[in-house]
Order: C-alpha cells, then sequence, then structure tokens
C-alpha cells in the first residue's frame, strides 16, 4: 500500500481511538440490557406485537429472540426494485428457521436517476436522500427492533 495511505490511516485510526472506544462501550451495554421492546410500555408493545402472526406473536413476547425490521424500496415501476417485492416473505420465512421475527417496519421512497434524467423529477434525486434517510428513520423509531434490513438500489452511471 502507498505509505500516503497508510499514514493516513493510521492518523484516523489514532485520531478516532477515544470516540471508537465510546461506541463499544454502547453497544455492550445495550446487548448486555436485552432487547428494547422489554422496555416498552404494555400498550406499545401490544401495537408492535398486533400485526404478527400467531407464531411470531409468542417469539416476540419471550424475548428470547432478534426482531428484525425490514425497511424495503420496492415498487412496481422501477425494474430494479422488483424482486423486493418477494423478499420480506422469503426473509421473514428464513427468520423463523432460526427461531427469530421479521416485521415490514415500512417502505421508502425508490428514487432512480436514469429514469428522471431530463425532467423536472431530477431535481430531487439529491433531497430523495433525505426523505429516504428520514423515512427510515420514522419506520425504526418505535423501539421495536433488534436489527434493520434495508432493501435498496444504489446505482451509479459512467459515460464515456
Amino acid at each position: 500500500m502507498h505509505p500516503r495511505v497508510l499514514e493516513v490511516t493510521q492518523r484516523l485510526v489514532q485520531r478516532s481511538q477515544a470516540t471508537r472506544q465510546r461506541y463499544l462501550q454502547m453497544i455492550d451495554a445495550a446487548a448486555s440490557e436485552g432487547p428494547q421492546r422489554g422496555k416498552l410500555q404494555c400498550a406499545n408493545f401490544a401495537h408492535g406485537v398486533a400485526g404478527c402472526g400467531s407464531d411470531d406473536k409468542d417469539t416476540l413476547r419471550l424475548l428470547n429472540a432478534a426482531n428484525v425490521a425490514i425497511v424495503s424500496a420496492y415498487n412496481d415501476m422501477l425494474s430494479a426494485h422488483q424482486p423486493y417485492e418477494t423478499f420480506p416473505a422469503l426473509i421473514k420465512q428464513a427468520l423463523r428457521e432460526v427461531h427469530s421475527v421479521g416485521q415490514f417496519a415500512g417502505g421508502v421512497p425508490a428514487m432512480c436517476d436514469g429514469v428522471t434524467q431530463g425532467e423536472a423529477g431530477m431535481e430531487l434525486a439529491i433531497a430523495s436522500r433525505e426523505t429516504i434517510a428520514l423515512s427510515t428513520a420514522v419506520a425504526l423509531s418505535h423501539n421495536m427492533f433488534d436489527a434493520t434490513l434495508c432493501l435498496g438500489i444504489v446505482t451509479r452511471s459512467c459515460r464515456a
């Protein structure tokens, strides 16, 4: 590796040591506290469980399995997003097989720069990223989840 890249990398490692240590302590503390959903008020927890199938309800109530949030950019228009139509059901089944739960937490807008190129909507491409991030945050705001699986597409176009 180039000596300058190594130098910059080492400087970044040293500079972030304290904040990384605090982050790792926070992660360890969160892991030892158990699932957040176990600390929710009864009515809040009930809302989080109500939409599940009966097997998933039992699993969530026991608090000994992961509850994975699924956030998707699926839509009917963009071909690259088409597989996402069936992914949530497949993911939920795979999670059941390892005694965990998957809940569809929310959808986010799907933006394709290629489709909007030359159209008025093209101006929304950059702003859509903030909307997608905000939509994801809203979907995860219920403190029901132990992990998140985001289904989205990132593309880069090249011009010769």
